[in-house]
């Protein structure tokens, strides 16, 4: 068994949802090394998340954004976590609904996403600073 485990910062990203799928992949060179194996992603946050969804038209990133910002709008107006901005406490809670981590399948020393299929960082904050991912790649 091997297991590699690297820690990256991403840079500062606008609110929204952004394919981070070669960031990952240049983060983490060892999983070429491993033939049958998972690489897990973990972001170090509460205010932001991570998916995997259509990594072709940037649309599919635009109704993301759209959905869940009506899903869970910044003026609801019974939260009571507002110290650090109107988009705090909802991006806690978005965050919460699309989860922290990742596991993705490695076949072959590279990642075995869909033709169609990329690594989101979802930026639920307006101003969220630079984002620390956690890369563990385990396998054969």
């Amino acid at each position: 068994m091997k297991l590699y485990q690297q820690e990256i910062q991403l840079k500062n990203y606008p609110r929204g949802y952004h394919l981070i799928t070669e960031i990952v992949e240049n983060g983490i060179p060892e999983i070429s090394q491993i033939q049958a194996g998972v690489l897990q992603v973990f972001i170090k946050h509460t205010s932001a998340g991570l998916t995997i969804n259509e990594n072709a038209d940037p649309t599919v990133r635009r109704d993301f954004e759209t959905f869940i910002n009506e899903l869970v709008p910044e003026s609801y107006p019974r939260f009571i976590h507002t110290y650090e901005g109107s988009d705090d406490m909802p991006a806690h809670l978005k965050s919460s609904f699309l989860g922290n981590s990742l596991q993705i399948p490695i076949t072959g020393g590279k990642l075995n996403l869909g033709i169609w299929q990329g690594i989101y960082l979802c930026e639920f904050r307006n101003h969220g600073g630079p984002r620390e991912l956690v890369l563990t790649a385990f396998g054969i």
